[in-house]
């Protein structure tokens, strides 16, 4: 595989943004009470900071080249209308690290894949390209959020080895 940007930033891992943070400044106080699992809304980001998802062209981790930022993850309620409901969409943005990266797809997909295999079932997941960061984003955001296009891509095994490749050190 050819390496599309063979010079990336890389940022000290030491230097990223912890997702420990104060709860009140992500939910409001009232949400526990529609928690019906021991998972909260605090530990979204958890799958994505704590365990390393690596980068298909780089031994490097989505944190460490900026691709996912904490400040991008946002988990919002699924069903506005309906305050009771424990329904959770997170929204992931992806920033890729060249703005013509063939591979955005793919790390859409990794973390998608990541995000639904961690979460309970209460947590809609949706991955998008950051707006201005990719050239073809528009068509990247319809292809990963098609699920008949994701489940599809997903019975692929070369790209369910790349995935896999890209979340080995998940446990």
């Amino acid at each position: 595989m050819e390496i599309q940007n063979s010079n990336p930033t890389i940022l000290n891992t030491a230097d990223l943004p912890s997702r420990r943070r104060v709860a009140e400044e992500l939910f409001s106080s009232d949400y526990d009470e529609f928690s019906q699992d021991d998972y909260d809304d605090d530990s979204v980001e958890e799958p994505i900071d704590e365990q390393e998802i690596y980068d298909p062209e780089h031994p490097l981790s989505l944190a460490s080249l900026a691709v996912v930022n904490l400040p991008d993850i946002f988990i919002s309620k699924t069903l506005p209308s309906s305050p009771d409901s424990p329904l959770r969409t997170v929204t992931v943005l992806i920033t890729p690290t060249i703005t013509h990266c063939s591979l955005a797809t793919v790390i859409g997909l990794g973390v998608r894949v990541r995000l639904e295999q961690s979460l309970p079932p209460r947590y809609r997941v949706d991955v998008r390209i950051k707006e201005g960061t990719h050239s073809t984003a528009d068509e990247v955001n319809k292809q990963l959020k098609d699920k008949e296009r994701v489940a599809a891509a997903l019975e692929n095994a070369t790209l369910m080895g790349v995935i896999g490749n890209m979340l080995s050190t998940c446990q």
